[in-house]
């Protein structure tokens, strides 16, 4: 069933649970919002230009999205890290605006347009920005060397952040997950840290996340987050089978780790989601449904409509923590709770999950943005889903600043090979074909 590029009406309903839009209240309903099809971001800022000319736009909004809490017109999108390069030199990543901070931004759609009204810049609890460099050893290195334009070092930060989901709080405050350590941070409304927590203990407030975090494969961190209905506890979902305790060692799994954190106690549960194959870029993204049920985004890396290489699979899931096998480590170990000697990514799928007696989450296919969205989903990184109805759904892309790696340490236009236009930030407005519940 293909969805129609027509303008949909309907109404969000009045109350808020959890930074979820409910539509069952009968009194004091928003008005009814005319959603586009698909609304693009407007006049991005250039933020660098590399030396072979290449503009690097500001951008880079799409990694995550969170829609506001009492006016459907209004959307929060966050950035990554900010633009960077593979380097030719082993291990090395070249930074396209070394002092880039991750940020927020508060957008509202007009007409087909998301208008960028308020940013956000991500800083520290001392007040000072972030930056998104690598962090230092033991602190959430990916094992990258980072160099600016000039293929000159920089020296790593232990604030580094690339930012990958997004939490809006019903109390105005946000809380962000990362692919570096991984981290999760919780940030007022203004930007600043409120608190810190990750694997190592090196955060702020002494909160911290099961160790076996740390074994995340580098840059395929906790990919996406979300909180339950109830506003008690968040869900991370780990884009990728970690390295646990190697990358060799889990080849061909497909055993995604998802971690719950009760927000006041600290405490923690995980579960095991399997994504459809061992090909794909992984999960990028999570929206709650209820407290047990959520939506999961899996994708491959490759772009929609592309003539050369189409995209194969970009598909939004509904899965349900009830009945799951809880697979924490009471003794917290490095490479978790282990079965026969193996860690869980080891025993890489379904087959290998049920010979050592653990129950993934269940999971059942919902949206696929290549059948229904029409005429093409033309991106390559659908990275962000809110959900605003049960059978309505935002989704936004992630257009890297609008440039991708030339291999020659620096930057190309990044060019969507069914539109022929640089990829920008697009916020699409579907329906689902059946709603969730």
């Amino acid at each position: 069933m293909k969805t129609q590029f027509i303008p949909t009406s309907f109404t969000i309903g009045c109350a808020l649970i959890g930074g979820l839009f409910v539509t069952s209240c009968n009194d004091h309903l928003l008005p009814v919002v005319n959603y586009p099809a698909y609304a693009e971001a407007s006049n991005p800022k250039i933020l660098s230009t590399a030396a072979n000319g290449t503009v690097l736009y500001n951008g880079g909004f799409g990694s995550s999205i969170a829609a506001d809490h009492t006016d459907p017109n209004v959307f929060y999108l966050l950035t990554d890290r900010g633009p960077n390069a593979t380097g030719t030199a082993a291990n090395s990543i070249i930074f396209g605006k070394a002092d880039f901070t991750p940020q927020i931004g508060k957008f509202r759609v007009v007409g087909n347009q998301l208008v960028l009204e308020q940013t956000i810049l991500l800083k520290n609890a001392n007040g000072q920005l972030l930056t998104g460099l690598p962090n230092p050893s033991g602190q959430g290195s990916t094992g990258e060397t980072a160099l600016d334009l000039n293929g000159q070092p920089i020296t790593p930060s232990a604030d580094g952040l690339d930012s990958e989901g997004l939490v809006l709080a019903s109390d105005g405050t946000f809380w962000v997950s990362d692919e570096y350590g991984p981290h999760i941070v919780h940030f007022d409304a203004t930007g600043k840290t409120i608190e810190r927590i990750n694997p190592f203990g090196t955060g702020t407030g002494g909160r911290t996340l099961p160790k076996v975090l740390a074994r995340r494969r580098p840059n395929r961190g906790m990919e996406g987050l979300t909180i339950t209905p109830d506003g008690k506890t968040l869900v991370g979902l780990m884009q990728s089978p970690m390295y646990n305790p190697s990358s060799s060692a889990v080849s061909g799994s497909v055993v995604l780790r998802i971690v719950t954190f009760e927000i006041e106690t600290g405490a923690t549960k995980q579960y095991v989601y399997l994504m459809q194959n061992a090909s794909l870029t992984g999960c990028s993204e999570i929206a709650a449904i209820s407290n047990t049920t959520f939506l999961a985004l899996e994708r491959d890396g490759d772009y929609g409509g592309n003539p050369a290489k189409p995209a194969a699979f970009k598909r939004i899931y509904k899965f349900d923590l009830a009945g799951a096998t809880d697979i924490s480590d009471p003794s917290n170990g490095d490479g978790g709770k282990l079965y026969s000697g193996l860690t869980v990514e080891q025993l890489k799928d379904k087959a290998g999950l049920a010979n050592a007696g653990v129950v993934p989450v269940t999971k059942t296919l919902v949206f696929d943005l290549l059948k229904d969205i029409s005429p093409v989903y033309p991106h390559d990184k659908a990275e962000g889903i809110a959900l605003l109805s049960n059978n309505r759904l935002a989704i936004a892309n992630d257009d890297d600043f609008g440039v991708v790696d030339n291999g020659q340490n620096s930057f190309a236009t990044k060019i969507l090979p069914a539109t022929g236009k640089v990829d920008l930030n697009r916020v699409y407005f579907v329906t689902l074909p059946t709603p969730v519940n």
